[in-house]
């Protein structure tokens, strides 16, 4: 009990993740460490005073709610959105390369044409996320998803489609740094349901998206008549209207601004409420909390130049070239399953499209779900470093193989691609958010997370666009293009040593801000 207020006050210490095996070891100097007291009234009302006990109380565990845990999975569900509507394409790109009469350029286009709207959508949506909050970005976005989604099943012609998935883009990524704030910002810094684990959560919220298209698309294949089975694409395209429908009813049901972003503008009253509200804790006001101090006036996209400062700028490279690695080898790979089973292994429809769902379903989705398991135990670092590693060896395999002949070498083949699509459930795919958000402080998170997407949207589209074309040209060869992406991921790597998960980046910023205030 605190004599002076009477008050009772519960300790929480917040400390760097340090991997299992070397938990007995001294944490790094470089480490921010820190002790923050959140004090509990006799009534067990929760005081809070600074956003630093708003911050400390979300990481400790303290405070948990059903809504809070509805956030988390309707964020997931935003994810499940951009990947349903990213993939919704891949199969049907050569019935509408023969409806429209494209070449392969024009084909590259209407494949790249939403990576160029997410572009956008991620530099943009980010720096909203910081601007204005979470929540009202979050809410916005399902517009794109719904309207897009009847349009490019509607359309008559090819620029129709190539605007409405550009459109599309915008909102997958406005998405995306919203959702992964949200899941970085609702959860714990520890432990179960940690913000390690609830970010790599990501991963397998993307293969279940991806898994449900192919299984949409294999339904409607033994629906349709075959006379209309060059309008597949269509349904399952339009189909995607549908979740999004579902998502914004949650959301407007369910979803609550950040209480941490809300403290962070210096709305203690607003972060009070939330945690009333979204996780069930009497919090209050302090009457002896001191006044919020003004914020500096905003610089715009501007803020991105934060990026490049200290300690943030080594992790925004590393960040950075790590995600170009796994965007490169999942675009290649994962978007282009069908073009590499029916064109490359010479694979009939069915065969294509139940090969495609097998791998998302039972490689990818399965490694994604041990990359949530293993987040907090393992530490990112690791699980991505062996994920590049095996899919070095999967792709280099491929590339010996060629052109696959027989039963055998084609099994072989498919496994491969599957130990590819495994790898990047549980390493890469999993772990690039918890690196592009959870080494960065909630004030500037969003903006981390957009940079990242948005450089990472440009490889995508830059793949989707010359995939086609490369796989046309180079045949089997393509895939030592391919191998330059694990490749990559491993320099990026090895160059240093960076564990993200169980790091506390708010605590860091306000040491770091204490450290100015003492030197002016």
């Amino acid at each position: 009990m605190d004599v002076r207020t009477g008050e009772f006050r519960t300790v929480h210490t917040i400390r760097r993740y340090v991997p299992a095996p070397h938990r007995k070891a001294l944490v790094s100097s470089t480490s921010p460490l820190s002790t923050s007291t959140s004090p509990v009234t006799p009534s067990g009302t929760v005081l809070i005073r600074s956003a630093a006990d708003v911050s400390d109380l979300v990481n400790s565990g303290a405070a948990r709610g059903r809504h809070a845990k509805m956030i988390v999975i309707i964020a997931l569900g935003g994810i499940f959105l951009d990947a349903y509507d990213l993939s919704s394409l891949a199969y049907g790109l050569p019935d509408i390369t023969k409806q429209f009469g494209l070449s392969s350029t024009m084909a590259g286009t209407v494949t790249a044409s939403i990576s160029v709207g997410s572009l956008l959508g991620a530099l943009v949506g980010g720096w909203l996320v910081d601007r204005i909050g979470r929540y009202r970005v979050f809410m916005a976005n399902m517009l794109f998803f719904v309207a897009t989604a009847l349009v490019c099943a509607l359309a008559q012609d090819v620029w129709t489609l190539i605007a409405a998935r550009f459109v599309m883009g915008i909102g997958v990524g406005m998405d995306i740094p919203v959702a992964i704030a949200f899941l970085a910002e609702f959860s714990r810094l520890h432990g179960k349901g940690s913000k390690g684990s609830r970010t790599a959560a990501w991963s397998p919220a993307w293969y279940t998206a991806t898994s449900g298209c192919y299984l949409v698309i294999m339904l409607l294949y033994f629906l349709l008549p075959d006379a209309q089975l060059g309008w597949l694409w269509r349904f399952t395209v339009g189909f995607g209207a549908v979740p999004a429908l579902l998502v914004l009813l949650l959301r407007r049901r369910y979803m609550n601004e950040s209480p941490t972003w809300a403290a962070d503008q210096g709305d203690l009253e607003g972060a009070a409420k939330i945690l009333r509200q979204s996780y069930g804790v009497d919090a209050r006001v302090a009457d002896d909390a001191p006044k919020a101090a003004s914020r500096p006036p905003r610089t715009g996209l501007g803020a991105y130049a934060r990026l490049f400062t200290p300690p943030y700028r080594t992790r925004t490279i590393q960040s950075v070239a790590v995600g170009l690695a796994e965007t490169f080898g999942y675009n290649a790979v994962a978007f282009g399953l069908p073009i590499i089973i029916a064109t490359l292994m010479t694979q009939g429809p069915l065969t294509t499209i139940a090969s495609s769902f097998a791998l998302n379903l039972v490689f990818a989705l399965t490694g994604g779900l041990l990359g949530i398991r293993w987040a907090s135990t393992r530490g990112a670092w690791p699980m991505m470093t062996l994920g590049f590693a095996i899919q070095l060896v999967a792709i280099t395999v491929l590339a010996l193989i060629g052109d696959p002949s027989g039963t055998a070498v084609v099994t072989a083949g498919i496994l491969m691609l599957g130990a590819f699509m495994f790898a990047q459930g549980f390493g890469p795919g999993a772990h690039i958010m918890s690196y592009a958000s959870l080494g960065f402080p909630t004030s500037m998170r969003g903006v981390s997370i957009g940079f990242n997407q948005a450089v990472l949207r440009l490889g995508s589209t830059l793949t989707l666009f010359f995939f086609p074309i490369l796989s046309t040209g180079l045949g089997t060869h393509v895939y030592w293009v391919i191998l330059a992406a694990p490749v990559l991921g491993l320099i990026a790597l090895l160059s240093k040593r960076w564990e993200p998960i169980g790091f506390d980046a708010d605590a860091e910023e306000r040491t770091r801000s204490e450290k100015a205030a003492a030197k002016a």
